[in-house]
């Protein structure tokens, strides 16, 4: 369990050092025209992260059979402006 905390306190602080590192143009641009761009990946990480602390929750407790609430990760993106 230490091991995958340190993991998480590594990335929570190389995350924003390397975005500071980059131009605007380069955290932009999309690799290609379906593709995110690197603050759209990033933003599609942190609504993910705050979906699945809802199903970790209710995972403990829901009786079987659990169903997830899938979320549309593309609209998401688009209507958070993220890029």
């Amino acid at each position: 369990m230490q091991s995958t905390i340190d993991q998480l306190c590594f990335w929570i602080n190389k995350v924003p050092e390397e975005f500071r590192q980059m131009s605007e143009i380069e955290i932009s641009q999309r690799p290609a025209p379906q593709k995110w761009s690197k603050k759209e990946t990033l933003g599609h990480l942190s609504d993910s992260a705050i979906n699945n602390l809802e199903r970790f929750i209710k995972i403990q407790y829901e009786k079987e059979p659990l169903v997830l609430t899938p979320y549309d990760q593309v609209h998401w993106v688009k209507i958070q402006g993220y890029q």
